[in-house]
């Protein structure tokens, strides 16, 4: 599943996510939601998420809930 609808992201939910710095080579990290960013309900490239580690950036696939 993508991440491009705000209904599907929630905190502690396991994503990946593609960093402004990796947009070119869409190079995806894996982490746990923390903070919504984006507060359109739809975002054609993703909905903007903040990790529980800190980093930035569009949801590009959603992974699952952390267990």
């Amino acid at each position: 599943m993508d991440g491009q609808y705000r209904k599907d992201i929630y905190p502690g939910l396991v994503v990946a996510i593609i960093l402004k710095k990796d947009q070119r080579s869409g190079k995806k990290t894996e982490g746990v939601v923390k903070d919504l960013l984006t507060s359109a309900a739809y975002h054609s490239r993703g909905i903007k998420v903040r990790l529980q580690d800190g980093q930035i950036g569009r949801v590009a696939e959603i992974i699952g809930d952390e267990d």
